[in-house]
């Protein structure tokens, strides 16, 4: 559609701003509905103009609502003067589909409520002061209303299934159930119709208003012609003031009908451009103030284009419409410059409405997929073979893979709107003939059950047996052994079912507290531990050089002893300070020339060292110097084979020699060995 938006003579500085171009206009932000909205082009749409945002609620079933459509004008202007160049093109590519916010005409149920737990359900009563609170306020926004529904349905919805649950439990059917209603939830709703109510009324006032608005921006269109029709150059300061006047008028005026924002726009716009077409003003002036809107126009073109780095398409689009109607805000610019500013305003434009576009498109074909995906569900909990289900076991694995899909189907996303009632009644019949049927099943095992109880009551005097015991590692084996013996017997009759498992949690839970405080004390310990064992590891690095061997060997020996002297340190860091006191003596040993089995037997006795404050040391050690024991009885027996053999060899031959020095060498390293063995028995000894 083209426009031959003709900007004339120049205004004086006090006359800037006079006409503004037209441009497509965008919707005023509010809820974007879920499918994408049309920028209408042509006309500025009043702030009244609301679009709705996608549901939230996917269990919600939400009536649509026509969107008004307003028909897209070709904004055609008059020519003033034959012969001038091109008219601009003025329309932008947009999306369809233009929704206008209407009022909630469905009844509200707490079933009609978003699986979405992405937000954090307030208490009842919060929910319901805020809605005290927008009751109160002038105008409650639909935004926070629909926000502050949802989390009283979701709130109602709980409350209902756990009241439901608990009437199943004590052994009533499911078809008998009736809400209790508390006096919360009863003003909630009676808050929610007037809120409702309020909202009508705001928006049929809003209606009238726009009515009058109409005759009002007639009348200026009609003073705005004679303006144009019967200025002259002598009294044109005097008309000017008059029409600058009409303008502010005009901007002033806000709300209008919708199907008569684009007829009052073109209208109005024909005569402010025939005014600029016949006035004469001083060309100088009339530069200045073409250059000032380039300058201003060509910063909102900047804008937009940024908007295409934005993550957020929604958040994008209310930008973009802004963006347009401070372009409106703008005056003229110069012809030469009119449809290039013009064109690479809509460029970005065209940009982010095409992507708003693809984002719509998408959650359509997600939602396609959810549908997919919560039919699947649907029916495999209509496929289970209740006639294989002959067991507890049976009905317990059953019944965790029914809780598995009830998971994943609150993890789906939305499901196109005329599904959504359809899929979540197959769903929770689906549900509710399995439950039926487990409740059934449990009525019938009440031997069983008593059976069951027995066990528990006995596990649960074992457990209370135990909690106060301080032998924390053996006692937390039998605590872990007696609750995993716990899941593996069945059920027990329902009104025993709180009290047995409140009295076994009591008792694990008791001893398990004790163990963490006494844990807690040790972690502390172990901690100073490790910072007095670096400490010595410095002391064993700064060792003064200078002493001599004799000098320095005791005072390395007493650091060390000191270093095996203190506790444990925490589990994460002891293979770290090990090896820092490990490098750190070794580097001592090399200098001094240590013996390598002094070495042996100073390492060995740290790691003894630490078993003798693990829990168990004493067995452990014995079994230690049973195997060192056995070792040395081997490797003696060894010896005496050598020592007994080495008689038997020739030593006239060359070759007979070097076996006899060959096992010499060997009968020397098994002593040294047999030596270090019997030092370290000595150390177990020490020990035990």
């Amino acid at each position: 559609m083209n426009s031959n938006n003709l900007e004339n003579e120049k205004l004086p500085e006090s006359m800037e701003g006079m006409a503004e171009e037209t441009t497509d206009q965008l919707p005023q932000e509010e809820k974007v509905s879920e499918e994408p909205v049309e920028i209408l082009s042509g006309e500025p749409l009043e702030a009244e103009k609301k679009v709705t945002e996608p549901e939230e609620a996917e269990t919600e079933p939400v009536k649509d609502t026509e969107a008004e459509e307003v028909p897209e004008s070709d904004l055609k202007t008059e020519e003033a003067v034959a012969g001038e160049e091109s008219e601009i093109n003025y329309d932008i590519e947009t999306p369809e589909n233009v929704d206008t916010e209407t009022e909630d005409t469905e009844e509200e149920d707490e079933n009609n409520v978003s699986d979405d737990d992405s937000t954090e359900l307030l208490a009842v009563e919060e929910i319901v002061q805020k809605l005290r609170d927008l009751l109160a306020s002038d105008h409650p926004q639909r935004r926070e209303v629909d926000e502050v529904k949802n989390q009283f349905y979701r709130s109602l919805r709980n409350e209902t299934e756990s009241q439901k649950a608990a009437f199943i439990e004590s052994g009533g059917e499911s078809i008998d159930f009736v809400v209790n209603e508390s006096e919360i939830y009863a003003e909630g709703k009676e808050l929610i119709q007037k809120i409702k109510e309020k909202r009508a009324a705001i928006l049929a006032r809003e209606d009238a208003e726009k009515e009058k608005n109409v005759a009002k921006k007639m009348a200026i269109i009609d003073q705005v012609r004679h303006l144009a029709e019967n200025q002259s150059q002598e009294d044109f300061n005097k008309t000017y003031q008059e029409f600058r006047s009409l303008q502010q008028q005009w901007n002033e005026i806000k709300l209008v009908p919708q199907t008569k924002v684009n007829e009052l726009w073109k209208e109005y716009q024909r005569h402010v451009e025939k005014f600029y077409d016949l006035v004469r003003i001083n060309n100088e002036f009339r530069e200045y103030d073409f250059k000032k809107n380039l300058e201003l126009k060509t910063e909102l073109c900047e804008a937009a284009e940024r908007l295409d780095e934005e993550p957020d398409v929604v958040s994008a689009f209310h930008q973009l419409q802004n963006l347009h109607q401070e372009w409106r805000d703008v005056g003229p610019v110069s012809r030469k410059d009119r449809e290039e500013i013009w064109n690479r305003f809509k460029a970005a434009s065209t940009l982010i409405n095409k992507k708003y576009q693809s984002h719509f498109e998408s959650l359509k074909g997600k939602e396609e997929e959810n549908l997919a995906a919560k039919t699947a569900l649907c029916e495999t909990l209509e496929a289970i073979d209740y006639s294989k289900l002959n067991s507890v076991r049976d009905w317990n694995n059953k019944i965790k893979e029914v809780l598995d899909i009830q998971k994943q189907w609150r993890e789906i996303g939305y499901v196109p709107k005329k599904w959504n009632t359809k899929i979540y009644d197959r769903y929770r019949a689906a549900c509710d003939f399995f439950f039926r049927n487990k409740n059934d099943f449990y009525k019938s095992m009440h031997g069983e059950m008593e059976e069951n109880l027995k066990k528990k009551v006995a596990l649960c005097e074992r457990a209370e047996a135990l909690k106060d015991s301080q032998d924390w590692k053996k006692t937390t084996q039998e605590m872990i052994s007696i609750q995993k013996e716990w899941k593996t017997i069945g059920i027990v009759p329902r009104k025993y079912v709180d009290s047995t498992w409140k009295r076994f949690i009591a008792a694990c839970d008791y001893f398990f507290e004790q163990k963490k405080l006494h844990t807690s004390t040790q972690h502390d310990e172990e901690a100073r531990n490790f910072e007095k064992k670096k400490e010595i590891v410095e002391k064993i690095n700064m060792l003064d050089t200078t002493l001599t061997p004799e000098q320095a060997l005791p005072l390395l020996r007493e650091l060390m002893d000191e270093w095996y002297g203190i506790g444990h340190v925490p589990f994460k860091v002891k293979d770290r300070a090990y090896k820092e006191f490990y490098d750190a003596t070794e580097a001592q040993f090399d200098r001094l020339n240590i013996d390598k089995t002094d070495r042996k037997l100073d390492s060995f006795k740290s790691n003894i060292s630490d078993i003798a404050r693990s829990d168990n040391a004493k067995g452990q050690l014995l079994r230690e110097r049973e195997r060192l024991m056995r070792q040395y009885e081997r490797m003696k027996t060894e010896l005496q084979t050598y020592e007994n053999n080495i008689g038997f060899l020739s030593v006239s031959s060359k070759k007979g020699n070097n076996l006899v020095d060959d096992m010499n060498q060997k009968m020397k390293k098994i002593k040294s060995e047999l030596d270090l063995l019997v030092k370290k028995i000595a150390a177990i000894d020490e020990e035990l």
